[in-house]
């Protein structure tokens, strides 16, 4: 009979064999289904659409009625691998050599969902599927996307379902080099903008004659650049902003544009709304050009929320666990990029641990035998910690 750890391997070994490249399935949400539904979860496949986006099929599975609702979450959609030439192990074989699985999604974060299925089917065979509460996986195929027809829409329907969690586990990785060094209780947001400054063209000879938009843009950009948006806060490093691309068009050498525009990102904490750093901007830029003859226009796409969830039960639950099994006691972090957990924050509290960043988004994307092992352990243990603190409890808090 094999343990969770390897049915957690074999079950990551399936979902990396589906190409599941952004918005495509490929599979991956059957090779879930099928033991899931052995192991009697409650399986609600959702399909949801949108005009202008992909279509997506995403997961709800379930097992066990009422408070305390735990809910693992995570995606099946990868990145594309990129140039298979750069892969010593195809991208999508899933390949074991030397105790490391080598396969997109390997970390990012098929290996995860492979790991809190496992665990979570193990612990309902134990309580012969009577659970004092519901344990429950969130599974979406839109996360490396737009994040329109995935986990926003899955909360929403599993709120008027009767399905709302009371706390939540995201299998991001969440660890730079070790398991077990890190659980991430929040992210900062993500904020894209792009900049246009507008002039006259004119020959560069004459520049009395033009008004450059470049030197317009640089001016801006510099000062964006020199301003300090914060210096950060009790959980989070300063918002920051970076400048990703500055673009003119312009062929020729001995001609002013008409205009330059740039793109930019910003990472924001909890100190910053997107509403207020659109008119920080507007304010900077317009002082910026202020006595000269150019103008500009600033757009930005929708943003990534911040998300905090302060130090409490739920991370102390999770550490006890990470410490059992690895030795280990994680810090608490708030750095990387942005995560689903941002909408599921607006629902219950959310703290995200998986693997390890190392290889995430690389060719060779990777996760050592023994770390899925370990995550399934993990996820084993802090389960039945989970139930034993809040079961009895009236919303599972």
């Amino acid at each position: 009979m094999s343990t969770p750890g390897e049915k957690a391997i074999a079950l990551a070994q399936g979902l990396i064999r589906c190409p599941s490249v952004t918005p495509k399935d490929a599979g991956a949400l059957d090779v879930l289904i099928e033991p899931l539904k052995k192991a009697r979860f409650v399986c609600d496949r959702l399909t949801f659409a949108e005009e202008g986006t992909p279509t997506i099929d995403n997961l709800v599975a379930r097992m066990g009625d009422g408070p305390p609702h735990l809910c693992f979450a995570g995606h099946t959609d990868v990145v594309p691998p990129g140039d298979d030439q750069l892969w010593s192990h195809p991208p999508f074989a899933a390949e074991i050599a030397d105790g490391v699985l080598y396969g997109r999604g390997a970390s990012d974060m098929k290996g995860a969902i492979a790991c809190f299925a496992a665990a979570a089917m193990d612990y309902a065979k134990a309580k012969n599927r009577e659970i004092e509460g519901t344990v429950s996986l969130l599974i979406t195929g839109d996360e490396e996307g737009p994040s329109i027809n995935g986990t926003k829409k899955v909360l929403k329907w599993m709120e008027q379902n009767g399905l709302k969690p009371d706390h939540c586990i995201v299998g991001e990785p969440s660890n730079s080099t070790e398991l077990g060094e890190v659980i991430k209780i929040g992210r900062r947001g993500s904020l894209n903008g792009r900049l246009k400054v507008s002039g006259q063209q004119g020959h560069v000879a004459y520049p009395h004659l033009a008004a450059n938009p470049v030197k317009g843009i640089i001016e801006i950009l510099a000062k964006l650049y020199d301003t300090p948006l914060d210096y950060g806060s009790a959980h989070f490093s300063p918002s920051n902003l970076e400048v990703t691309s500055i673009d003119v068009d312009n062929p020729a050498t001995n001609v002013i544009p008409a205009s330059a525009e740039a793109k930019f990102n910003i990472r924001f904490n909890d100190r910053q709304r997107p509403d207020g750093l659109h008119t920080l901007l507007q304010e900077e830029i317009t002082q910026a050009l202020a006595g000269s003859e150019l103008t500009f226009t600033l757009d930005f796409d929708p943003p990534g929320d911040v998300f905090i969830t302060e130090p409490g039960e739920l991370d102390a639950l999770l550490s006890e666990a990470v410490n059992e099994i690895t030795g280990k006691t994680p810090t608490l972090s708030t750095d990387g990029g942005t995560s689903d957990a941002r909408f599921i924050k607006d629902y219950c509290p959310v703290v995200e641990f998986g693997l390890t960043t190392e290889t995430i988004h690389k060719a060779n994307e990777n996760a050592k035998v023994a770390d899925l092992e370990q995550l399934t352990a993990i996820y084993r243990r802090f389960i039945e910690r989970y139930f034993e603190a809040f079961a009895g409890t009236p919303d599972g808090r």
